[in-house]
C-alpha cells in the first residue's frame, strides 16, 4: 500500500514533536493533574505531531489526568443571521433561504466551524459532552464535563449563564496552545461585567422539542475581541501568565478568574463608555 503524504504547500518539513513530549511540556508550563482546562489551540503551530489531533488530545488528557477535565470551544458561527456576514458577505436574496434552510443546531451532530482539528477531536470523543448554544457551544471531556456544559442559555453566549461562568466557579485555567490571546474566549465573560457593553439582535437555527427546526432571534451582547491581544499583553506584564514552548508553539497558561477580572478592568479603562472599540481606535 502506498500512503500519500503530500506536503507540497510546505517549504520544509516542520520539526517532529511526539505526544509524549507535548505532555511533558504541558506539565512544565504548569498544567497539573486534576485541572479543569479550557484550551484554544493551533495544531500546525505545535510542529509535525505523529497522530495529529488525536495525539494532542491524548497529551492534554495525560497532563490533566483522570481527575481533570478538558474543555474546548466548538463554535458554529455560520449558524447566524446572514445579514451580518462580512467575511465574505452573501447576496441579500440568499438571506431568507439561509434562515429557512439552515439545519437546527444539534449538540451531538453539528460540527464546529473554524475551531481547528483539536476541538473537533474532543467534540467527537465518545464520552464528550457539549453545551446547547447554537453559536458559542463548548465541549468537555472528563469527570466535570456534564457540570461544565449543563447551563448555556440562548441569550448568554459567553455570559453568566454559560459554561464560561461555570468554568470560573470551578477554578479553571486557560491554555493558549499555539493560539494568540485574540482566541481567549474567557475575556468575553468580562464584557458582560462592563456597564454599557453594546447589544444586538442575533439569529440562529435551533431544534424544536418535537424534532423539527426553527429560526429564532435573541438579544445579547455584540461581542468584540479586537483588543484581546492588548489585554493579553497587559496580563503578561502583571506576571499573571506562564509562557513557554509546547512543541514548537509559543503557549500561555493563566488562571481564568484572574484573566477575566483583568480583562474587565482593561475594558473599563480603555473601551468607550458605550462598550465599543478601544479608545483612540
Amino acid at each position: 500500500m502506498t500512503v500519500s503524504t503530500d506536503r507540497s504547500e510546505q517549504a520544509a518539513p516542520r520539526p517532529i514533536r511526539t505526544g509524549r513530549e507535548l505532555a511533558q511540556a504541558l506539565t512544565a508550563l504548569g498544567v497539573q493533574r486534576g485541572d479543569t482546562l479550557l484550551v484554544h489551540s493551533s495544531l500546525k503551530a505545535l510542529g509535525w505531531v505523529p497522530g495529529g489531533a488525536l495525539a494532542v488530545v491524548q497529551a492534554l488528557l495525560d497532563a490533566v489526568g483522570d481527575t481533570g477535565t478538558l474543555v474546548v470551544p466548538t463554535q458554529t458561527g455560520e449558524n447566524s443571521d446572514p445579514a451580518g456576514w462580512a467575511r465574505p458577505p452573501v447576496p441579500p436574496g440568499w438571506w431568507p433561504v439561509i434562515r429557512a434552510e439552515t439545519p437546527g443546531f444539534d449538540p451531538e451532530r453539528t460540527p464546529s466551524q473554524g475551531m481547528g482539528a483539536v476541538p473537533e477531536q474532543v467534540r467527537t470523543w465518545p464520552e464528550a459532552r457539549r453545551s446547547s448554544h447554537p453559536q458559542t457551544s463548548f465541549a468537555a471531556l472528563g469527570p466535570r464535563s456534564a457540570e461544565v456544559v449543563a447551563v448555556h442559555d440562548l441569550d448568554s453566549q459567553c455570559g453568566e449563564r454559560s459554561p464560561l461562568a461555570t468554568l470560573e466557579r470551578l477554578g479553571a485555567k486557560v491554555l493558549l496552545l499555539g493560539a494568540g490571546f485574540r482566541s481567549c474566549t474567557a475575556f468575553h465573560l468580562a464584557e458582560y461585567r462592563v456597564a454599557g457593553s453594546p447589544r444586538t439582535t442575533h439569529g440562529a437555527a435551533v431544534l424544536t422539542a418535537d424534532g423539527g427546526r426553527e429560526w429564532v432571534t435573541f438579544d445579547d451582547l455584540d461581542l468584540d475581541e479586537d483588543d484581546f491581544e492588548e489585554i493579553g499583553t497587559h496580563l503578561r506584564s502583571l506576571g499573571a501568565v506562564a509562557t513557554g514552548k509546547v512543541g514548537e508553539a509559543d503557549s500561555h497558561l493563566l488562571d481564568l478568574t484572574t484573566g477575566v477580572e483583568a480583562a474587565r478592568a482593561w475594558m473599563v479603562g480603555h473601551r468607550r463608555p458605550d462598550g465599543g472599540a478601544p479608545a483612540g481606535s
